[in-house]
């Protein structure tokens, strides 16, 4: 297929490490897709903390300016010669995902075919727009613990978007979780078949109480001492506790910790994330959203996200 001429976009970029306050929404030619690639045209970007954390300060083979944004969900609105998406074959229009992409908070993005997925019908773009980076987060948490259908498993952070989503493949494959979170918060963790319980002290004991028998691994998705040190008692084997949110502890205490940005997790996430599309696709993987903003309010919803409790995901609509 015949790839269109140059067009004109907006997109959001770091100029200088720092916070979102210095990021600049600039105009810029989206170059046609070579053999390989394909053009989205943007309906919606999600907005997840490592958008901001991993321009924060300098990182090793990362230059200025750093375009921002990991996934989005679109249209087709231009495809390289002889080239074919992820999921297969694509046409002008179709309806796609894009994730682990560089980017995405933008009108337009020309990014690699093979990160581009069909969007599934399910979903709305701001949701779909958020299935990947904690679904994928999520499914990596459950596999590399080795959680088996009839287990028992602690999740701390379980009303966030990655404890969601955990929540909701766990449910799927038979594994019993107990997740922490506010009270206020217990009917979302029930909502999504687990069982809640308040963070705080004396964590340990209730969750023990709860349990009834052994807790076969330990999944944290906040990175406080207390979800580390709390997995530590319960857990007999450290290599069925994992983070994503305490790298030092992790070191410290001899524990797994995973990361988009290691190479062994970027394979695992990359392999899921036909599974997970399909889940979305049949209705067992939803996304809750909190709310959306327009693209050019992007440091506003990261000041939003920075609370910690947006009870739900977000998106940016151009």
């Amino acid at each position: 297929m015949r790839p269109r001429a140059k067009v004109e976009a907006q997109q959001w970029v770091a100029p200088r490490w720092g916070t979102p306050e210095t990021w600049q929404f600039l105009t810029h030619d989206v170059p046609a897709p070579a053999a390989g690639e394909v053009t989205i045209r943007v309906h919606a970007a999600g907005v997840n903390p490592a958008d901001a954390k991993h321009v924060a300060s300098p990182r090793p083979g990362v230059e200025l300016p750093v375009p921002i944004g990991y996934e989005v969900s679109g249209e087709l609105s231009a495809i390289g010669p002889d080239t074919r998406i992820g999921s297969g074959g694509a046409a002008i229009g179709d309806e796609v995902v894009a994730f682990r992409v560089q980017g995405g908070y933008a009108t337009e993005v020309t990014v690699p075919a093979e990160k581009v997925f069909a969007k599934p019908s399910a979903l709305t773009h701001p949701e779909a727009a958020n299935l990947l980076l904690v679904g994928t987060t999520a499914a990596e948490m459950l596999a590399v613990t080795g959680a088996a259908p009839g287990e028992t498993v602690l999740l701390h952070g379980a009303s966030g978007a990655v404890g969601v989503s955990v929540l909701q493949q766990a449910r799927l494959r038979g594994i019993r979780i107990i997740g922490t979170a506010s009270e206020a918060r217990f009917d979302e963790v029930r909502r999504f078949g687990g069982i809640p319980v308040q963070y705080g002290s004396g964590l340990a004991d209730r969750v023990h109480e709860l349990a009834g028998g052994p807790i076969a691994a330990a999944l944290d998705a906040v990175g406080t001492d207390e979800a580390v040190d709390v997995s530590l008692d319960l857990v007999a084997d450290r290599r069925r506790i994992v983070t994503i949110a305490a790298l030092g502890r992790a070191h410290a205490e001899g524990i797994l910790a995973i990361a988009g940005s290691m190479p062994a997790s970027a394979r695992f996430r990359d392999e899921v994330r036909g599974e997970l599309i399909a889940l979305a696709q049949n209705g067992d993987l939803i996304v809750p959203m909190a709310r959306t903003f327009a693209l050019d309010q992007a440091p506003e919803a990261h000041r939003f996200l920075a609370t910690g409790h947006p009870g739900g995901k977000l998106a940016l609509i151009p």
